[in-house]
């Protein structure tokens, strides 16, 4: 199971897909991998960064990765 987390005003929003699923054509997977990519996408023109989780480490990511087990999107952090 992979899952996107994106960190906002609203908390932690989570979006779920299984790989294996989305391979197999499931629609229920490929949605939830549409939604995750827009939320993404929609992150990133926010000025957002999106980070895959890969065994303890995290790398930025600069498209998304629908293997990935976990995606972090932070926002875009401003100061005063």
């Amino acid at each position: 199971m992979s899952v996107l987390h994106l960190l906002s005003k609203q908390g932690d929003v989570r979006v779920e897909w299984d790989v294996q699923k989305a391979e197999s054509g499931d629609p229920e997977a490929l949605a939830a991998i549409a939604e995750a990519e827009r939320i993404l996408e929609e992150a990133r023109q926010g000025g957002g960064t999106a980070f895959a989780v890969r065994n303890g480490e995290a790398e930025v990511l600069d498209k998304f990765d629908r293997t990935a087990e976990k995606i972090v999107v932070a926002p875009r952090i401003v100061g005063g």
